[in-house]
């Protein structure tokens, strides 16, 4: 059965968290070959993938990284990628491959 599984890059700036990039496939398979293939795609990705904006507290300011990655510990992370989920029509819980970019330079297998 294919299922919508999706590159998505965190990218960060000077430790803020600037912008996200996504990228969409249809794939087949098990999770673990899904998975591979995203990381294999990654850094040919990021230059065609789809950007969106970062996340902002009430007073307009960025999320610093250190930030997100607390989110990301306890699984929350996936709310801040409601955006992105919505744009290509994902169903609960998909399958994604988050990539960080760090000051330009993309750390691909993290």
């Amino acid at each position: 059965m294919n299922e919508i599984i999706l590159n998505i890059y965190l990218v960060i700036n000077n430790g803020l968290v600037t912008e996200f990039r996504a990228i969409a496939y249809e794939k087949e398979g098990g999770d673990d070959r899904k998975i591979e293939f995203l990381k294999s795609r990654a850094k040919e990705d990021y230059s065609k993938a789809y950007v969106f904006d970062a996340p902002r507290d009430k007073e307009g300011r960025l999320m610093s990284y250190k930030k997100f990655h607390k989110f990301e510990k306890r699984g929350m992370h996936f709310q801040l990628f409601e955006e992105i989920f919505s744009k290509f029509n994902v169903p609960e819980h998909p399958l994604i491959c988050v990539t960080p970019v760090v000051d330009g330079k993309i750390v691909a297998g993290s």
